[in-house]
């Protein structure tokens, strides 16, 4: 929730760094869109217990989204977030990975599919 509401409020023009210029959706539409949807989904983690594993596969399939974004930064090698270099833009690339793991681990979502097969 509180990157969500950085996406609205104090860390705005930092987001926005990381909407590639090839995106076809106004540069600050789409990051007052993404931050909505990162308050939703951590509103409804905290609200909707029951749902937490359904919760955690929309978050992990949100931040594979979003991680075309993240290349479109290191490919246009745009600044945000202290990411000042191409190095440091690609290391950060190396963690979104961890992010779609983390959603679906820490949810339950992982253990929820295994049991489903």
């Amino acid at each position: 929730m509180f990157a969500g509401i950085g996406h609205l409020a104090f860390a705005r023009e930092e987001f926005q760094a990381q909407v590639p210029s090839w995106f076809p959706v106004d540069t600050d539409l789409t990051v007052l869109a993404s931050g909505a949807v990162e308050i939703a989904l951590g509103t409804a983690l905290v609200v909707l217990p029951r749902w937490r594993v359904a919760v955690g596969l929309v978050a992990a399939a949100f931040f594979v989204v979003v991680f075309p974004g993240n290349v479109g930064q290191w490919l246009e090698h745009r600044d945000g977030f202290g990411l000042d270099s191409d190095t440091k833009r690609l290391v950060r690339l190396a963690f979104q990975p961890v992010l779609v793991a983390w959603a679906l681990w820490s949810t339950g979502a992982v253990k929820a599919l295994r049991a489903r097969r």
